[in-house]
């Protein structure tokens, strides 16, 4: 009862009695698994709490990842990894059903969310260097609404637009290769949340 409290406060109510055909709850399976499978394979990535293909809030399934320690700064590495495994979900879809769904796309929102704060943010693109590009300004008479200030030529910010590009989709191709080399553990996964609908770490 308190694991149930717990996912309900953090991922949203169980909606049990959503209509969802066979063919969509297949697809989410796979989506899930190809999450789930990545951070599996990836070392250095939080550890699998749940995977559940049960529609909760406005998602029709979801994989919740929990940290060991609590975090307070993020390496490189540890966010490059957190990208591929947002990228499991489509990979996983193009690969086995080899179509795509808007299943993933808050998850390709976050991913390049992720990239373009590496970039902009936090000076960790090897070819921009160590800066930051964009001065966030308050408007304190809007409602202190956060503005960017543009302080960059266009060159430049074709190169953030490229780099970006490149974080996610370079990740994504990681994601790809990972799930194809285990392809057969991606099925098998997918069958068992099918079969049971909620798995937990273990």
């Amino acid at each position: 009862e308190f694991d149930e409290a717990k996912d309900k406060l953090l991922m949203g109510r169980e909606r049990r009695s959503m209509i969802i055909s066979e063919e969509e709850k297949r697809n989410t399976a796979y989506h899930e698994a190809g999450h789930t499978l990545v951070a599996k394979l990836i070392p250095g990535t939080d550890p699998i709490h749940k995977v559940s293909i049960i529609p909760r809030g406005m998602a029709l399934g979801l994989t919740q990842q929990l940290p060991i320690d609590e975090r307070h700064t993020y390496s490189r590495e540890y966010l490059i990894n957190n990208i591929a495994v947002l990228m499991g979900g489509r990979a996983a879809e193009e690969i086995v059903l080899h179509h795509q769904t808007t299943g993933a796309g808050n998850d390709i929102e976050r991913a390049t969310e992720i990239a373009r704060k590496m970039v902009c943010e936090w000076g960790m693109s090897e070819k921009l260097g160590p800066l930051t590009f964009g001065k966030k300004e308050e408007h304190i008479f809007l409602g202190k609404e956060m503005a960017q200030r543009r302080d960059f030529s266009e060159v430049i910010a074709e190169e953030i637009d490229s780099e970006i590009k490149r974080i996610v989709t370079e990740n994504y191709e990681r994601a790809k290769k990972l799930l194809e080399a285990n392809n057969v553990i991606l099925h098998k996964l997918a069958g068992a949340l099918l079969e049971k609908e909620i798995l937990d770490g273990a």
